[in-house]
């Protein structure tokens, strides 16, 4: 087989999110209908119009020794407890090229690729501060190499040793996804045997708060948190901040046989596009979307029959959630008609440039064990959604359990970004 039509596999996986610190807490939360928003209980979100938002179940120094984390920008934090999971969970120890084992991996045919849309925003605000009221002396030595967008897929370029490429994709809320996407390019056109890939954000913070709540794009429904994120409802009025960071190991398939590993599912490919139409708002009718779709379908050998599961982007703003769905309609036709739409951001809230790496993670193991988590706080359905998708909601769904079957993780961001994933059973 040549080099640039290699099968990709996944074969490890890691998550710190809302529901949980690790991808099987994350996992049962979801199929659970969990709701990781809570609201915030610093002093700074008593002025803020929006005080909820969605944070991380376990905190990063209960995991990292603080001497490490004191190096770290929040979001290489969750970026590295995520990497070390899915890592360990492919079968790895240690750095690529150190443990002398027959199934090692070489570390100049490893690859990093680790998304953030915002990077270091926490850190930069932070020594901001420290600046200001204590002076210059005070500034940390470490703030550039923590507040760098880079520093997340850096850092986890060093844990694993990763010496094909460490890369860093910055696309808004569809880092995450392009990430993955690029991995499994490198992985395809034979630049890399095995990649670690995925996304990381940490935002929680007075400044982004203020500023996604002033252009109206958060739910201001403070009253009821875990309600707020409300995708396909009628009285859906924006996104709840969320963060963490969703990991996972991308393989060639003839490599991961080579060293007997388990594999969770098949990368199928990615379909990329651009809206072209407004810097924050979605194309109304999803055309970029749909071309996103048609990409991927025509880059692969996908057939459309084949998906019965899309994890869709739905960050539950009133015209984006529609739009992805007209989208698919679109491209699928009636074959939209058989696949179970799962919004899991009414559980983890929008973690940004992260969403495409935990939601990666959520339709990879929606295929391993053949359930769509379901989509909660939909109380009154949206006539549009409705008439264009099957919306699990409620409880979570079984999958078919007999053939492959495939499944889409959808992620678009701010600049009119779209990316399409798409993963097969094996």
């Amino acid at each position: 087989m040549s080099p640039t039509n290699r099968t990709v596999v996944v074969t490890g996986i890691g998550a710190t999110t809302p529901l949980g610190g690790d991808a099987a807490s994350t996992w049962e939360g979801l199929v659970a209908g969990k709701s990781g928003v809570k609201v915030l209980e610093q002093e700074w979100a008593a002025e803020q119009a929006v005080r909820i938002a969605a944070p991380v179940a376990v905190e990063p120094l209960e995991v990292i020794p603080r001497p490490q984390a004191r190096k770290l920008d929040r979001s290489a934090q969750f970026a590295l407890i995520a990497a070390r999971e899915a890592w360990k969970d492919a079968g790895f120890s240690g750095k690529a090229g150190e443990d002398g084992s027959e199934g090692d991996v070489d570390p100049d045919r490893l690859g990093a690729v680790i998304a953030s849309g915002i990077g270091g925003v926490t850190t930069l605000l932070d020594q901001y501060d420290v600046l200001k009221e204590k002076g210059v002396r005070r500034v940390s030595p470490h703030t550039v190499p923590m507040l760098m967008p880079n520093s997340p897929s850096a850092n986890v370029g060093l844990l694993v040793g990763a010496r094909a490429g460490v890369h860093t994709p910055v696309s808004a809320c569809a880092s995450g996804a392009e990430a993955i996407g690029y991995a499994i390019e490198m992985i395809r056109t034979g630049r890399a045997d095995v990649v670690v890939a995925g996304g990381t954000e940490a935002a929680i913070h007075p400044l982004p708060i203020a500023a996604f709540g002033n252009m109206m794009a958060m739910s201001k429904n403070n009253d009821d948190p875990q309600g707020a994120s409300r995708p396909y409802d009628v009285a859906r009025d924006g996104f709840v901040m969320g963060e963490g960071a969703g990991v996972i190991v991308l393989e060639s398939a003839e490599h991961a046989a080579q060293r007997g590993a388990r594999v969770y599912a098949e990368a199928v490919g990615q379909g990329i596009s651009s809206d072209a139409h407004d810097i924050v708002q979605p194309e109304p009718e999803g055309r970029g979307i749909a071309h996103a779709l048609q990409n991927l379908l025509d880059s692969t050998d996908l057939n459309p029959a084949e998906i019965v599961h899309v994890n869709a982007h739905a960050t539950s703003t009133p015209a984006g959630d529609v739009a992805e769905l007209k989208a698919l309609r679109k491209v699928f036709g009636d074959d939209a008609d058989h696949m179970a739409i799962s919004a899991t951001k009414s559980m983890t809230g929008h973690l940004l440039g992260g969403a495409g790496g935990v939601e990666s993670v959520a339709t990879v193991l929606a295929l391993y064990n053949r359930v769509a988590p379901p989509t909660i706080n939909v109380e009154n359905l949206d006539p549009e959604a409705e008439a264009n998708a099957d919306i699990v909601r409620g409880e979570a769904r079984k999958l078919p359990v007999e053939g492959r079957i495939a499944a889409l993780n959808d992620s678009f961001g701010f600049g009119g970004h779209n990316v399409v994933l798409a993963f097969r059973t094996v």
